[in-house]
């Protein structure tokens, strides 16, 4: 089993009186990090907003008989708690009245548990967030010589954990997830009335990685208004399948300020989505395949080491571009990706002088130490 980074964190953010919130997308594997950091000596009891019967004793219950239910219990772990109408109320209660118990909740949307929990829980939270296996995850479990020879393949196929443990079988994995999860998810929001309509603008977002979206295109290629797309895309977000990269712009008069770039925090959903899992090494799509994967790779990493870093990317009018900014403690760093380390790499003039930041050129041969 792959160790994930989060692990030694979980009983340090589960404490007494407050209450850890761990989310990610369906099938990242929450419920198994849980379930592996907890001490094998805890008394646990585990529930799951999918279970009706779990979600009719919560949301009658009262403070006695959740102390009835509980007092034989050291951890109280509810999976997908999302999908329990009460369980901003029943934490609360839980946090504040049954000291002894460890309450963790996990959920795939970040919407629907933010509205279930954040203002019955303010205070009493530790919010954590779980993505596919990251490139250190993966490098440290197989050895880093072993995951470069599979860079081609998380690529094209990701980095889910049922993906990267079922070779062969990729595609069939792949299909599952999108098709059984993440649509099933995406569609029991309020929001979303129109599937085909959802399909349509994931498969305009995965053709245009690496570009800027402009919301009033993407409106006009899928038919519906521009407001709707915006609302789809957030949906997007918060559910963990898309997220925004936004343009730099500060001391310059023709920087680029009104469009962001999305990402996919997956490539193998990302290539799903628009039915092209090709791993002949014949695609034409690397360059943007390899750029999506970097830039998601560092927002794991920045996450999951608690970065207060700023993530931009940054171009002009005038057609000058650089994939990725960092910026920290005001200091800037400019980043450019590209799948052939021979392709010559120059940063803008007009960036230097304005932000004089330090510079690197990430390609396949070093991107690895940048992401460790």
């Amino acid at each position: 089993m792959i160790q994930r980074e989060l692990a030694d964190k979980i009983l340090k953010k589960g404490l007494p009186r407050k209450v850890l919130v761990l989310l990610g997308a369906r099938q990242t594997g929450k419920t198994t990090l849980v379930k592996n950091a907890l001490p094998r000596d805890a008394r646990i009891l585990s529930l799951t907003g999918d279970d009706p019967a779990t979600i009719s004793m919560l949301e009658t219950a009262g403070l006695e008989s959740l102390k009835l239910r509980l007092a034989d219990s050291d951890v109280v772990f509810i999976d997908e708690a999302q999908r329990i109408p009460s369980i901003g109320i029943v934490a609360k209660l839980i946090a504040d009245n049954i000291p002894h118990v460890r309450l963790i909740l996990t959920g795939s949307s970040s919407l629907e548990l933010a509205e279930g929990t954040y203002e019955s829980l303010t205070g009493r939270k530790r919010e954590m967030h779980l993505f596919p296996i990251s490139w250190k995850e993966l490098s440290n479990d197989i050895g880093g010589m072993k995951a470069a020879a599979q860079l081609q393949t998380r690529l094209v196929y990701g980095m889910y954990p049922e993906v990267i443990t079922s070779p062969g079988k990729e595609v069939d994995v792949l299909r599952e997830l999108v098709n059984s999860y993440l649509y099933r998810d995406l569609l029991s929001f309020r929001g979303i009335r129109k599937p085909r309509l959802l399909e349509k603008i994931l498969q305009a977002l995965a053709w245009q990685i690496g570009s800027e979206v402009s919301l009033t295109e993407v409106a006009q290629l899928v038919d519906a208004d521009k407001a709707t797309v915006e609302a789809y895309i957030d949906l997007l977000e918060k559910s963990f399948i898309v997220f925004r990269l936004n343009p730099l712009s500060r001391n310059m008069r023709n920087e680029i300020r009104k469009f962001s770039k999305v990402y996919f925090w997956d490539n193998g959903v990302r290539n799903m989505v628009i039915s092209h899992l090709s791993d002949n090494g014949m695609r034409d799509d690397m360059g943007k395949l390899f750029e999506n994967f970097i830039i998601a790779e560092r927002m794991k990493k920045l996450a999951y080491t608690q970065s207060i870093a700023k993530s931009w990317f940054w171009r002009t009018q005038a057609q000058q571009e650089i994939d990725y900014v960092e910026e920290m403690n005001g200091k800037f760093n400019a980043v450019e990706i590209k799948w052939n380390p021979k392709a010559k790499v120059k940063f803008p003039n007009s960036f230097m002088e304005a932000y004089k930041p330090e510079t690197m050129a990430v390609n396949r041969n070093n991107f690895d130490s940048w992401l460790m």
